[in-house]
Order: structure tokens, then C-alpha cells, then sequence
């Protein structure tokens, strides 16, 4: 059985698409904004929306490749953790989204069928160095998500102030 894993899948598809008990989903959020400013910093010390949503794409990536071989290979130092806006605009917005929703869908379908015993597996986590549970990666994937999604909201509220 696994209804802990369900709940996390089903806690990734709210913040995604559904109506999160925090505000806005990301579909909610990313639906109403005109392409032209997913690549603009609002403030120096500020990320884009396109610099975010890539953001979280590799470190999903990093996510999958962790559950399918029980280690990663990225640091948070690596240079495309962060691409920057220039890079991302050559990719375009679409694909962009499209990684994005990708990488989600292909970690929910890796979850999908896996026992909750799976979370107490141990698995060599490359960025801290150690040893840790499954569960310490899938539950920082979600939280990492939902920091960032209070993040975007920030940052689009104030690129539809200027």
C-alpha cells in the first residue's frame, strides 16, 4: 500500500493545477501573464518567473535521476540550476512550461506504484553530501515547490505593478 505517497502526489497536483488551502496554484498563477514578462526581474535582487520555473525543472530532474539510480549527479552550484534569463529566452516560455510539466508528470508516474517503504529507502544525495530517506528528497521536492510558488506570487504582483 502506499497512501503516504498518494498524498504527496496528490499534494504536487494541487499546488500545480488544483486550489491550494495557501492561495494560487502555479497553473493560476502562470495563466494570466503575458509571456513578454515571464523573462523581466522586477528588482535587481529578484528572479524571473522563466528563471524559477527552470529552477525547479532541474532540480526535478535531479529528483528523478535520484529515484531511478539511488544517487544524483547536480550540486546547487551547477551553472544550469540557475540559467539565466538570456539563455531561457532562447529556449522560449513554451518550452519552457512544457519541461517544467514534464518533469512533474514523470516523477508522479515514478511515485505512482512504489510502496510507502519505498520512502524509508536510503539513497546518496550528491548537493548535502550524506545518506538520506527517500522521503527527505520527495518531501523537499514538495517543499521546494511550495516556496517557490509563494516566491512567483511575489514577483508577479510586482512586475503587474510597473
Amino acid at each position: 500500500m502506499n497512501p503516504i505517497i498518494q498524498h504527496t502526489i496528490q499534494q504536487l497536483t494541487e499546488i500545480r493545477t488544483g486550489k491550494p488551502w495557501m492561495g494560487s496554484s502555479f497553473a493560476h498563477k502562470l495563466a494570466n501573464l503575458d509571456e513578454t514578462l515571464v523573462f523581466e526581474r522586477p528588482q535587481e535582487h529578484l528572479h524571473s518567473v522563466a528563471e524559477i520555473i527552470s529552477h525547479l525543472t532541474f532540480w526535478r530532474r535531479e529528483a528523478l535521476l535520484k529515484i531511478k539510480t539511488g544517487q544524483g549527479s547536480r550540486m546547487d552550484d551547477d551553472p544550469e540550476n540557475w540559467l539565466p534569463n538570456d539563455v531561457l529566452q532562447q529556449k522560449g516560455w513554451d518550452q519552457i512550461q512544457k519541461e517544467y510539466d514534464a518533469t512533474l508528470n514523470e516523477l508522479i508516474a515514478l511515485l505512482q506504484d512504489k510502496e510507502d517503504s519505498f520512502l524509508s529507502k536510503i539513497y546518496y544525495d550528491t548537493d548535502f553530501k550524506g545518506e538520506y530517506p527517500y522521503s527527505f528528497l520527495i518531501n523537499g521536492i514538495l517543499h521546494h515547490d511550495v516556496y517557490h510558488l509563494g516566491q512567483l506570487g511575489i514577483i508577479i504582483k510586482f512586475l503587474k505593478e510597473k
